[in-house]
C-alpha cells in the first residue's frame, strides 16, 4: 500500500488515513506532494483521473491497483481488509455514533475549519474576533458530541481514553481538530481536555508532529491566522 498525503504541518485530510494506519500497524509506503511548492500533485491526479487533492490511496490486490481517495472512504475501505484491527467499534451503539460522528466531522464544522486551518507548529491565543458566532457553535458542538460519547462509553462499559475506549476511525477523523484547539488555544470541554491529551500522547502522533516540526515549506496564509 502506498498512502499519498501532502504537507503534515497543514494537511488535515492527509493526518486522518496516516495516524488511522499507524496507531493500527498497518504497513504502508507514504508519498509526499508539497501541492503549493510543486506540480506533483497535480501530474499525480492527471496520471489516476482524480482531482488535486489528497489523500489518495494505492492498493496493489493481485493484478488490480484499487485508488481510493477521500480520507473517510479509505479508512473504511481499511476497516473492510483489515477486519482484524477492529477499526470501528464492535459495539453496535458506539459504533453507529461513531459512524455518525465521523460523518459530521466529514460534512461540518465549516466555520471552525475554515477560522482555524491546522497548523502543528502553532502555539497561539487566538484573538476574541476570530471565534465568531458560527465558531463557538462548532466549538459548543464538539463539546455536546464529547458528552454523548462519554456517556456512552460509561453505558456499554467501553474502557480506554478514545471517545469509544480503543483508538478508533473516529479518532483520526477528529485528529486535526485537537491541533485546531490546542494551537489556538480554544475551549471545548473537560472531556475534550481529556481525549486531546490522549491523542497527543500517542507515539504516532508525536511521530507526525516532528516530522511537520522538520518541514521547511512555509504557507504564509496559514501561518499568519491568529497573529505571531
Amino acid at each position: 500500500m502506498e498512502l499519498v498525503i501532502a504537507y503534515k504541518n497543514y494537511s488535515s485530510w492527509s493526518l486522518r488515513p496516516w495516524l488511522l494506519m499507524r496507531v493500527a500497524g498497518i504497513e504502508f509506503d507514504q508519498r509526499l506532494l508539497p501541492f503549493a511548492h510543486s506540480d506533483a500533485l497535480k501530474e499525480f491526479a492527471a496520471q489516476h483521473d482524480l482531482l488535486p487533492q489528497v489523500p489518495v490511496l494505492l492498493d496493489q490486490l493481485l493484478d488490480q491497483e484499487h485508488v481510493i481517495w477521500d480520507s473517510l472512504a479509505i479508512a473504511e475501505y481499511l476497516a473492510e481488509q483489515f477486519p482484524e484491527r477492529a477499526l470501528w467499534p464492535a459495539d453496535v451503539t458506539l459504533r453507529a455514533l461513531a459512524r455518525s460522528a465521523s460523518a459530521e466531522m466529514h460534512s461540518g464544522f465549516m466555520a471552525l475549519r475554515q477560522t482555524f486551518p491546522m497548523n502543528c507548529r502553532a502555539q497561539k491565543q487566538a484573538p476574541t474576533h476570530l471565534i465568531t458566532e458560527s465558531v463557538q457553535r462548532d466549538l459548543n458542538r464538539l463539546a455536546v458530541l464529547w458528552a454523548r460519547f462519554a456517556a456512552a462509553k460509561a453505558k456499554h462499559n467501553a474502557e480506554g481514553a478514545f471517545l469509544c475506549g480503543a483508538f478508533s476511525i473516529v479518532d483520526a477523523m477528529y485528529a486535526p481538530v485537537m491541533w485546531r484547539v490546542r494551537g489556538y488555544g480554544l475551549t471545548v470541554s473537560d472531556d475534550f481536555v481529556a481525549w486531546s491529551a490522549a491523542m497527543y500522547a500517542l507515539p504516532e502522533m508525536q511521530e507526525w508532529l516532528a516530522a511537520a516540526q522538520a518541514e521547511t515549506w512555509s504557507m504564509p496564509q496559514y501561518d499568519q491566522v491568529g497573529g505571531a
